[in-house]
């Protein structure tokens, strides 16, 4: 019997179920996919703030990603939360021992709230070591500026020119997320190493949601796992985390 594809989801959990597993399962449900997890942190937290967070030891992270490649078909891996370089070097090793897949991994630096949830010596680690092997770096405008240790950028100019700097020096693809930027359009840019821009457009919603980084990126790696090209997994994701917006009642701009 064949075996139903998974994606191996590296994340924190949320307690409140507003982001991190909770929302990359869901995720992950709505494409016909199955997950398999490796916990990297469990937060207590509400909608507002992150009240604690215990990160998981580095070898049972390891210890769960390699039972899960043994014991699922993963097609795709998603990798958010990891909290400490430990947890990043013991990522890279599963990931170096293991058949080569999709991962997309979406740079969770810090909470909603401001809780910082990479330990700030692990950045080097994680653009080092982790990202050159991932298909896809997905960084809102925040993290973006963290990553190449620029201001915020202000304009789409200036975010493309930072995303552009970033896929150069991890050499992969890089998605700059404006859904934190101004104007009536949220607009996406996907960045090559070299090559053009390719932008992606959704009109933006009133009132923002919990969790969406971590719906864009697994509805990525959900796409790559079906076997949809990079383009139109990123085309595909967008247009899904906007129609769960307004199912969920968010109005437009």
């Amino acid at each position: 019997m064949a075996m139903t594809q998974h994606v191996l989801i590296v994340a924190g959990s949320d307690s409140s179920g507003g982001a991190g597993i909770a929302r990359d399962v869901d995720t992950v449900s709505a494409f016909g996919l199955r997950s398999c997890l490796a916990v990297t942190a469990v937060t207590a937290q509400t909608h507002s703030a992150v009240e604690h967070i215990e990160h998981m030891p580095p070898g049972l992270i390891a210890a769960q990603m390699r039972t899960a490649f043994a014991a699922s078909r993963v097609a795709a891996v998603k990798i958010g939360m990891l909290g400490t370089e430990a947890a990043i070097e013991a990522v890279c090793s599963v990931l170096t021992d293991n058949r080569p897949v999709p991962i997309v991994i979406d740079p969770v630096l810090a909470s909603t709230s401001g809780r910082l949830l990479l330990e700030a010596d692990a950045i080097d680690a994680l653009r080092r070591d982790l990202m050159p092997a991932c298909r896809l770096v997905t960084p809102n405008l925040a993290e973006l500026a963290a990553l190449t240790r620029s201001v915020l950028a202000l304009d789409e100019e200036a975010a493309c020119q930072q995303g552009k700097r970033l896929a150069s020096n991890v050499g992969t693809m890089v998605l700059v997320k404006g859904g934190h930027a101004q104007g009536s359009q949220a607009v996406d840019l996907l960045l090559p190493p070299d090559g053009p821009a390719i932008r992606f457009e959704a009109a933006r919603l009133k009132h923002r949601m919990r969790g969406t980084g971590c719906m864009l990126s697994t509805a990525v790696a959900a796409f790559l796992a079906l076997g949809s090209s990079l383009e139109e997994s990123v085309r595909g994701a967008k247009q899904y985390v906007f129609e769960r917006f307004v199912r969920e009642g968010a109005k437009l701009t």
